[in-house]
């Protein structure tokens, strides 16, 4: 049995009505928390009648999830299994003059690029890194857990910005996410960073979830292989989770970036032990979202009635 709340770390118990994380009201999310210990543990500790053992079999659902979202079905839900079933929603990168921060013209669509650019750049400095803002995170030498309107982050030269259009209907996406980009660097190793984000008609972005890779180990992390100059790299970042109910008006986003400090350590883009190393060098890195590097993301969409 799994129960998955929309709390910071160690905050089952901490359920206040309405519940706030980070920046993102939640809104009433208290559902009898105690009660459902006690019976999973009447059940599988106690001596109890057949019938008893047989209604708690029949009743209590495998997997309970909070959909986050001011959406009026946004809450709990039920599922036999998780990742609840799904179908994969893949919206593809692209801009026409650059998606350079909250102000570029980066769009999340539903087919691959056509007219456009193909390409976007940015420089990434180790010495000026994204700064972290909020994350499902614990313990970060107390920088704030949660979501976070990020457009603070979204503003910087050095954060791609690919925003769908607003859904026309209330869309739940729950599962994992994955997100498959096409790159390439002047550096020999380098990060790439990625954010899945929830719009409101209003402008704020809340963060859903992040993630990040190492070059040197998009072939598995059990080798390292360096970048060259010249090169176009597919990298697979995720897969994110996530249970969250986009509501008509909102938008989806994805942030591109190669840091997200302290929340990750710094690559200082020398192929070195970063960890030891004192010599760093800026990184200018690409993103192609071109026909032959369509860069995507994949999403896990709860599919309605008549869906």
């Amino acid at each position: 049995y799994m129960i998955v709340a929309p709390t910071a770390h160690c905050a089952m118990y901490r359920l206040t009505d309405p519940l706030i994380v980070g920046e993102r009201d939640m809104g009433t999310v208290d559902f009898g928390l105690d009660e459902i210990l006690f019976d999973f543990l009447d059940r599988y500790l106690k001596e109890q009648s057949a019938e008893m053992t047989e209604r708690y079999d029949r009743d209590t659902p495998r997997v309970r999830y909070f959909a986050m979202g001011d959406a009026p079905d946004s809450g709990w839900k039920t599922a036999t299994d998780w990742p609840p079933a799904s179908r994969p929603l893949t919206l593809y990168l692209g801009s026409d003059d650059g998606a350079n921060s909250l102000f570029g013209d980066g769009v999340l669509r539903a087919e691959p690029a056509g007219d456009g650019s193909d390409v976007d750049r940015f420089t990434y400095d180790p010495m000026v890194p994204v700064p972290t803002r909020g994350g499902n995170f614990c313990c970060l030498g107390g920088e704030p857990e949660g979501s976070f309107d990020q457009r603070p982050v979204e503003a910087r030269q050095d954060v791609l910005v690919y925003t769908s259009e607003p859904f026309e209907k209330e869309v739940e996406i729950s599962g994992f996410v994955d997100i498959v980009l096409y790159v390439s660097s002047d550096a020999r190793d380098t990060d790439f960073t990625v954010k899945l984000i929830d719009v409101d008609p209003d402008g704020r972005a809340f963060n859903l979830d992040d993630a990040i890779l190492r070059a040197r180990y998009r072939d598995g992390f059990d080798r390292q292989v360096w970048m060259e100059d010249d090169g176009v790299y597919e990298i697979r970042l995720g897969p994110l989770s996530t249970a969250n109910v986009f509501a008509k008006g909102h938008r989806v986003r994805i942030e591109v970036s190669s840091s997200n400090f302290p929340r990750y350590d710094r690559n200082l883009n020398t192929g070195g032990d970063n960890e030891r190393d004192t010599e760093f060098v800026p990184a200018r890195q690409t993103v192609l979202h071109d026909a032959d590097h369509p860069s995507h993301v994949i999403l896990p969409l709860i599919p309605r009635g008549g869906e």
